[in-house]
């Protein structure tokens, strides 16, 4: 295990949001009349610019990165963050996928290790939900910090909420769209994600890319979730650790038209408890 990093330094961890199109037109986009799905407003204000405000605030954040597949098209939401927060942000051109994203950024944005990897479509993220993250990922000693989140915390705070859930023998865990990528040796991980990305809403498919043996393991409910994060790390030649996240809104993302009601929904009653207090 590696030694566990420092973060006493304010703007320690680079970040990389993911913005880009997956193929052809997204529905939720066209429904909204937006190029882009991470353009979706809520409540006025798009996804994309909700994701970098909480980065741009968050303490442990110095560069911020956007990659997405036509950089024009990420002026709506930078226009509506303050000059002080989008004098952080540099956009970028992604590539044919996330996986060759993160490595085309790595390289673009030439900063060192630790990178902060979330997605353009995580509008319930918070400075203090990053805070969590990245500080548990730095102390876990890990080469890739995966954020997950327990089934049982997930649905006792939004029971109707649908995920792709990932059964261990402790729990079920959802993935929260956020990877910390701690060390050089993380990049090691890039080359596997290219291969089970299409199949990430398919976890027998992913397991199965680890080996038979973790197939059936995992099957037969034998492992738990450290366990198979212990497999992973040998697979990957890696240190891959899960950062158990009992915050459920760090799982939710808008894939999907009810996934966008629930967002909606969570702010306006956020805003509402506000207003009353």
């Amino acid at each position: 295990m590696n030694a566990p990093l420092s973060l006493d330094t304010p703007g320690k961890f680079t970040a990389l949001v993911l913005a880009g199109r997956r193929g052809g037109e997204d529905p939720l986009a066209s429904a909204a009349g937006v190029s882009h799905k991470c353009l979706i407003p809520i409540m006025g204000v798009p996804m994309l610019t909700r994701v970098l405000r909480a980065l741009a605030n968050t303490r442990q954040i110095g560069l911020i990165g956007v990659s997405i597949d036509d950089p024009a098209a990420a002026a709506p939401a930078l226009a509506q963050l303050s000059e002080e927060e989008a004098a952080r942000i540099r956009v970028i051109a992604s590539a044919e996928t996330p996986s060759l994203s993160v490595a085309a950024a790595i390289d673009d944005l030439d900063q060192p290790p630790p990178l902060l990897v979330t997605t353009a479509d995580h509008p319930l993220l918070t400075p203090d939900l990053i805070d969590l993250f990245t500080a548990e990922a730095a102390l876990s000693g890990a080469d890739l910090g995966v954020g997950m989140a327990p089934a049982a915390d997930m649905l006792a705070a939004y029971p109707d909420a649908r995920r792709t859930w990932l059964r261990f023998r402790d729990d079920r865990y959802t993935g929260c769209n956020l990877f910390a990528l701690l060390t050089f040796e993380s990049r090691r991980v890039l080359e596997f994600w290219r291969r089970v990305e299409n199949d990430r809403k398919r976890p027998l498919r992913v397991i199965r890319a680890f080996g038979l043996f973790s197939l059936l393991a995992y099957v037969s409910g034998r492992l738990t979730l450290a366990q198979a994060m212990e497999r992973a790390s040998i697979r990957l030649g890696a240190e891959v650790r899960a950062i158990v996240l009992r915050w459920p809104d760090a799982a939710v993302d808008v894939d999907k038209p009810e996934d966008l009601a629930l967002v909606e929904q969570i702010l306006t009653d956020r805003r509402m408890k506000s207003e009353r207090t």
